[in-house]
């Protein structure tokens, strides 16, 4: 059997820990609820500190020391947030009694960006890390003249999908190589990309099974819904896993980066965010999100400020666009650009639905997290 958010959130609290498990002595940590009701779990010492060990080898992967580096971090440290957990509620201030963190800048992902460019701007890091819609908007303003004295030597991502476009706009901008992280507050940390790009699994963390739509294990190299099992931590178990609800590809061979664990292809989104057709085919995310990034580069511009799809019914799709005003009228013509986008996503998605690329002035945010590229309104 698998374990599923309505089972956590049907026997919480003291149905998803162990009976002599002391919750008093525990931390609570919760999920955005992005896509409905948040899950709630329970979280040890010991759980907080083995994850912040897979943050420390992400680290090392990318050449960045977690003691002397420059590091600013954009994170969500919301009350209860698993980010605000390990880094301001628990480990990290216990640790300052024995370390110096004065290399360490830690910002809400909450904040308006143009605060956040001023402060990043002040503390001049190597590393920046965030989510990608933050970090492609500080992107932006530093094109508009801001944070004239941000240069990280490297950028790290995590926390939603990093689309090719918006991968591409924020390492043109910084001149520095963006890397992907990949995990969850429920399973924790579970890959990341090694310099040469291939998203390694944190095999010692996590075991991880990947379902097609049969329910049958997916063959390497074909996408499937995850299933985790979290291999360590006191707190609440984490067996067979489906909440993810990612689309994941499993890869088989090795990588000559010299990292020895199982890879990951493509981290896709998950799976409640998918395109379903008319006749029930799903479209994962990542073949479709990375249109705007295709159509940029062979119109030669970065006009597009900001995107979302929207999946309105099984026969519509709507993508909005936000338009650089700035950049407007320079380059290829504004409708020419929708026109590539519409051609392109009508090809994917096929004749049964019909594509829609709209302008917008802006997309809204959710709560403090950046907006989702990919909306679907259907049930799959």
């Amino acid at each position: 059997p698998t374990v599923s958010k309505n089972d956590f959130r049907k026997n919480f609290p003291q149905g998803i820990v162990h009976p002599y498990f002391d919750t008093t002595h525990a931390h609570l940590v919760s999920t955005s609820g992005s896509t409905g009701q948040p899950v709630s779990l329970y979280a040890d010492v010991y759980t907080i500190i083995k994850a912040l060990f897979g943050f420390i080898r992400e680290l090392k992967e990318y050449g960045v020391s977690w003691r002397k580096t420059r590091m600013s971090v954009i994170a969500d440290i919301a009350p209860h947030a698993i980010e605000e957990t390990y880094l301001c509620g628990s480990v990290v201030p216990a640790l300052q009694s024995l370390f110096s963190f004065d290399n360490l800048q830690i910002l809400h992902v909450g904040d308006e960006p143009r605060d956040l460019i001023e402060k990043i701007d002040a503390f001049q890091p190597e590393f920046l890390g965030g989510y990608p819609g933050v970090l492609r908007a500080l992107a932006v303003l530093k094109r508009k003249g801001r944070g004239e004295n941000i240069k990280p030597r490297v950028i790290s991502s995590s926390g939603a999908v990093l689309d090719d476009y918006t991968k591409r706009y924020i390492e043109d901008t910084f001149h520095a190589p963006i890397f992907d992280a990949y995990g969850s507050t429920e399973a924790g940390p579970v890959a990341f990309q090694c310099r040469e790009g291939n998203y390694h699994i944190h095999s010692d963390f996590v075991h991880l099974e990947f379902l097609d739509e049969t329910g049958e294990e997916a063959a390497p190299g074909q996408p499937g819904r995850v299933v985790v099992t979290k291999l360590y931590g006191r707190g609440t178990p984490v067996i067979r896993y489906t909440g993810m609800d990612d689309i994941l590809v499993p890869l088989d061979g090795t990588c000559s980066c010299g990292i020895h664990t199982d890879m990951l292809g493509t981290v896709g989104g998950r799976r409640v965010q998918a395109i379903v057709l008319p006749d029930g085919e799903i479209i994962p995310p990542f073949s479709i999100t990375g249109i705007p990034a295709k159509v940029m580069k062979e119109y030669g511009t970065d006009k597009i400020k900001q995107f979302q799809m929207v999946q309105e019914s099984y026969h519509r799709l709507v993508m909005y666009l936000v338009i650089d005003e700035e950049l407007r009228h320079q380059g290829p013509p504004v409708q020419d650009i929708k026109q590539a986008i519409r051609d392109k996503l009508q090809q994917r998605v096929g004749s049964s639905m019909e594509v829609a690329v709209e302008e917008v002035e802006h997309i809204e945010s959710e709560g403090d997290l950046p907006p989702t590229v990919l909306i679907s309104k259907v049930s799959t």
